[in-house]
């Protein structure tokens, strides 16, 4: 008698993304640049603070090593998870394994997801403690309760980023398109929707509201300067809303045009 097949469902096609995510070197390169980046700037952030007339915190400091540099290798990771089947042609067979087209964007979204708030956690947490000890006393105190803020809005930050890369990635089906639309949307276009006169749109675009959630409420957003409308858990709700429509926008454009 034959065993009868059984459909892997969603819990199948998030292990083939799992297997397929960690299977693949560009995975390990971006994830190790991201953190060299960090702990790099991190370092020389807090050796700079024994001479710094502008004392900054241990977290301030990790907060700008994630906006200025690793949040690129996020953005990197996130964009190829979805491009790279595109360009080699195995996405003809993901979806023969997976026909549920919403499904394979659901999967891949849930892979990312807790992968990237880890490593976003652990290396905040990891570039906030490296910074602590080479400023030696130096620069500003980090409390306790901005060291969390911190750790816990970079992980979510990154982790929804990363959905927002695929979603798009699922939409253009381009790493270079991705990675431009993606990166003109964090920084020049809040920045030119303030000069054209309203600057109070700025804390509602992905990238400024993914700063605001990683500093502390009432403080400053030390990228704008200015202080959030909004509490940090508030900048999540906003990236994830982000992220949601992109992820729709994605899987709309997949099963309209398939592969």
């Amino acid at each position: 008698m034959t065993a009868p097949v059984r459909n892997g469902g969603l819990a199948g096609a998030v292990a083939a993304e799992w297997t397929k995510l960690w299977s693949v070197r560009a995975t390990w390169w971006c994830l190790v640049a991201g953190t060299v980046l960090m702990l790099g700037y991190g370092t020389l952030s807090a050796i700079a603070q024994h001479y710094e007339t502008d004392p900054q915190s241990a977290s301030t400091i990790a907060l700008g090593g994630a906006v200025y540099l690793t949040q690129f290798a996020v953005i990197a990771l996130a964009t190829l998870f979805v491009t790279s089947e595109y360009t080699g042609g195995g996405i003809r067979s993901t979806l023969l394994w997976t026909p549920a087209r919403s499904r394979v964007v659901l999967a891949k979204a849930a892979v990312l997801l807790p992968v990237l708030f880890a490593y976003g956690v652990a290396l905040s947490s990891a570039g906030m403690a490296l910074a602590e000890v080479t400023k030696d006393g130096h620069g500003l105190p980090t409390s306790t309760a901005a060291a969390v803020t911190t750790a816990s809005g970079m992980g979510g930050y990154f982790a929804l980023l990363g959905l927002l890369c695929t979603g798009i990635g699922w939409a253009l089906r381009s790493a270079a398109g991705t990675l431009v639309s993606v990166i003109v949307l964090l920084v020049p276009l809040p920045l030119i929707v303030a000069s054209l006169g309203w600057p109070e749109a700025m804390p509602y675009f992905p990238g400024i509201a993914g700063i605001n959630a990683m500093v502390e409420a009432g403080r400053p957003n030390p990228v704008t300067t200015t202080v959030a409308p909004y509490a940090p858990g508030v900048g999540l709700v906003i990236d994830a809303v982000w992220a949601a429509a992109a992820l729709l926008a994605g899987a709309a454009v997949l099963r309209r045009r398939d592969a």
